[in-house]
C-alpha cells in the first residue's frame, strides 16, 4: 500500500517559500501522492440565517489548479491530485483545460479526484444548480475523457454543447485518472461504473465496511475487475504516530491501494510540524 499526504490547505498559510518547502519535503520523504482539498468560496458565519457548514469565509483555501501548477514546478516525481474537486459547480471544458495543463506541466502526474460537494452557497455563487449535481457529474466525466483523448470533439447533452472543438495541448497520456469521492450508495455505484478509483474519506468501522461491500458489489455488477480499481484511505495523524500506524495497517488489510496522511485539524502548530508529523509516520511504516 502506497502512502500519500494531504496538503494542509487551511493551515499552511500564504508564504510561497513555505508551500514549496512542504511539497519538496513530502517528495523527498518518498510519499507517492500529494492531494489538495478544493473550495472556491466560504460562506460567512454572520450571513442572514446563519451558517452551519464546516468551513466559512475565514478558512483559507488556495485555488486548487493554480496550487497544483505551482507544485508541479517544484517537484519531479510525486503524483499531484485534487481530493476532491467539486466538479459539478464548475464548467466542464474549463476543468478539462486546467487539468490538462497541470498534467502537461507536471509530466503526466495529475490525478483528478472529483465529488459532488455539499455547499449550496458556493454552487449558487458560481451560477450552477445544486439539485442536479449527481446527474451533471456523470455527464461531465464522459465529456472530460473525450476532451482529453481527441483533438476535436462534438458532444451534446443536457449540460454540454461542444461542436467541433478541442483542447490544445492535450494531456501527455491522452487521459487523466479520475477518482471519485463520496460515501452514499449512489456515489459508490457511480464510482464503480465510471471512476478509476475511490477516495474513501470514511473512518474505519462499520460504515466503511458497508461502503466497501457496496462498492465491490457494484464493481462486479459493472463487470469490472476490482484488482484494477484503486481505493485510497485517509488517516489523521496525531502527535503520537502509533494510532496512525494502527489505522494504516487496518486499511492495508481492507485492500486499500493507497492511504493519505492528514494533519489538518490535528492540533499542529507551525507549517514545518505538519511535514514532520507525516515524516515520522512514513519512517515507522517503512521500517515495518
Amino acid at each position: 500500500m502506497e502512502l500519500g499526504v494531504i496538503f494542509p490547505q487551511r493551515e499552511i498559510g500564504n508564504d510561497p517559500a513555505v508551500i514549496r518547502a512542504y511539497a519538496e519535503g513530502a517528495e523527498a520523504a518518498g510519499f507517492a501522492t500529494l492531494g489538495a482539498y478544493d473550495h472556491v468560496l466560504g460562506a460567512s458565519a454572520d450571513r442572514p440565517g446563519g451558517w452551519a457548514g464546516r468551513y466559512t469565509d475565514r478558512d483559507a483555501f488556495h485555488e486548487v489548479f493554480v496550487l497544483l501548477g505551482f507544485l508541479a514546478a517544484v517537484t519531479t516525481r510525486i503524483q499531484l491530485g485534487t481530493e476532491v474537486l467539486v466538479l459539478p459547480q464548475r464548467q466542464t471544458a474549463l476543468v478539462a483545460k486546467q487539468a490538462a495543463e497541470v498534467d502537461v506541466l507536471s509530466g503526466g502526474r495529475l490525478r483528478l479526484g472529483v465529488g459532488l460537494g455539499w455547499n449550496d452557497v458556493e454552487y449558487r455563487a458560481l451560477g450552477m444548480e445544486f439539485a442536479d449535481r449527481g446527474r451533471r457529474l456523470r455527464e461531465q466525466v464522459t465529456v472530460l475523457r473525450r476532451l482529453w483523448a481527441d483533438p476535436v470533439v462534438t458532444v451534446t447533452g443536457r449540460s454540454h454543447d461542444i461542436r467541433a472543438a478541442g483542447l490544445n495541448p492535450l494531456p501527455p497520456r491522452r487521459t487523466i485518472p479520475i477518482w471519485f469521492g463520496g460515501r452514499a450508495t449512489p456515489a459508490l455505484r457511480r464510482a464503480a461504473e465510471l471512476a478509476d478509483g475511490w477516495l474513501a474519506n470514511v473512518p474505519l468501522g462499520p460504515e466503511l465496511d458497508g461502503a466497501l461491500a457496496t462498492l465491490r458489489a457494484a464493481l462486479a455488477q459493472a463487470g469490472r475487475d476490482p484488482a484494477g480499481f484503486g481505493i485510497a484511505g485517509r488517516v489523521t495523524v496525531p502527535d503520537d504516530p502509533a494510532p496512525a500506524l494502527r489505522e494504516l495497517r487496518a486499511w492495508a488489510e481492507l485492500g486499500a491501494t493507497q492511504c493519505s496522511l492528514n494533519t489538518m485539524d490535528a492540533g499542529v502548530g507551525a507549517p514545518e510540524e505538519h511535514l514532520e508529523r507525516v515524516r515520522r509516520v512514513k519512517r515507522a511504516w517503512d521500517a515495518g
